[in-house]
This record gives structure tokens, sequence and C-alpha cells, in this order.
């Protein structure tokens, strides 16, 4: 396939993010008096916005989480980040390699976080203004809205779109929308690389990735 675009999940394939956001909620959890482990964190909300998140923290604990937990939470998120937080590896170099392609992010985080952190990462020229956040949407991922958003954002044909993805649950919303999906196992909460393999191809990407250099998508693909 020569897509017509590129969508990027964020965190776990723009973003090397995922532990230590795992890790922050773990804590975060923990201190509110709902105990947590970051396996627990990484297995049961990875992938989901917010919103999908806190219901589901909700329906576990069976009581709402604290009015202030989020600004909490992102307080001390922030501070994980910057004991050394970085882009996953060859992110710059694929990015630079697609040349005038067009592409986006099709993510769970916030919009204001993605937008810190692809300026830390010297990545924000890359995307401009097309950043599609999940945030505050009642159908975050698995549903296919927010990449359909990203297409339709870049008026580029969902079908003609590569999407790269390493969640089970974004790679079911790209999948949704139509879109070719590589299934990315280059960042580093994925200790053991076969087997996320395996469960990505178990929903169903059309390929699998170990790195951004196995990607390969010329720079005249469009």
């Amino acid at each position: 396939m020569n897509p017509a675009a590129v969508v990027f999940d964020f965190d776990g394939v723009v973003a090397d993010s995922e532990v230590r956001a795992n890790l922050s909620l773990a804590e975060s959890l923990t201190a509110a008096g709902m105990p947590a482990t970051y396996d627990e964190c990484l297995r049961d909300y990875y992938g989901h916005n917010w919103q999908e998140t806190e219901r589901r923290i909700e329906a576990r604990y069976g009581r709402p989480l604290p009015v202030d937990f989020r600004e909490t939470h992102r307080a001390r998120a922030r501070a994980r980040y910057m004991e050394g937080f970085d882009a996953v590896p060859g992110v710059a170099e694929f990015l630079d390699g697609l040349e005038t392609l067009p592409r986006a992010i099709a993510s769970s985080s916030r919009a204001e976080y993605i937008g810190w952190a692809l300026g830390l990462f010297g990545l924000d020229h890359h995307f401009g203004e097309h950043v599609y956040s999940a945030d505050g949407w009642d159908r975050g991922k698995p549903h296919p809205d927010i990449y359909l958003a990203a297409a339709s954002g870049l008026g580029v044909d969902p079908v003609r779109c590569l999407a790269i993805e390493d969640s089970p649950t974004g790679a079911r919303a790209a999948i949704a929308a139509g879109m070719t999906v590589i299934g990315f196992c280059g960042a580093g909460h994925i200790v053991d690389r076969a087997a996320h393999a395996d469960m990505l191809r178990g929903v169903g990407v059309h390929r699998i990735a170990m790195a951004f250099d196995e990607i390969g998508i010329p720079a005249t693909a469009a």
C-alpha cells in the first residue's frame, strides 16, 4: 500500500510515555485509597481516553474518584515525565523521511499535553494543526471517531491512510475507521515484544513493526 497519509497514535508510538504514565496512575490511585499496580493500570486502562479510564476506575472500586484527582494526578505525571521523558527511538528520523506526505496524530491524551511533549521533542513542526485528541469525547478508542476525525482533517479518505498503533484498543479504532494498521512494538513499555505482537495480530492489525525502520514507507508514497 502506498498511503496518502500516515496517522500516528501518540503515547507508545511518538512519545515513549506509557511506563511513566502508568506508574504515575498507579501512584495516584494508591494515594487516593484505591490501591493499584503499574501492571494493573497498563492492563486495564492502556489506550483509553480519560473519560473511559475514569468510568473503568469507578466501576472497579465502586466509588467516584476524588474531585481533584485528575489535576493532582496530572501534576504527579508531569513531574515523572521531567525525569527523562523522550520520544520513541527512530520516530524523528521516520518523520523526516516522510517529507511532504501528510500526517496527523490521533490520540486519547489531552491536546495540551501532546503539544507540550511535541515541543519538548522538537517534533511539533511535523504535525502543525493536525493533532486530534479524543480527550473529553464520550466515544474514545476503540471507537473509530478520532481516526475518522484525523482523516477528515487531512482531507484524505480513511481507506488511504496508514495508522501506527501500539495498543489493542487503538488498533481496533483504526481498523474500524477502515485504515491499514501497523501494530507497533517499539516503545519501552512493551517488555515481551513477541507476545505483544501476537496480541495486536489477534485484533486484526495488517502488519507488525518492532521498530520504525521496519515500516519503510517511501517518501514518494503519496
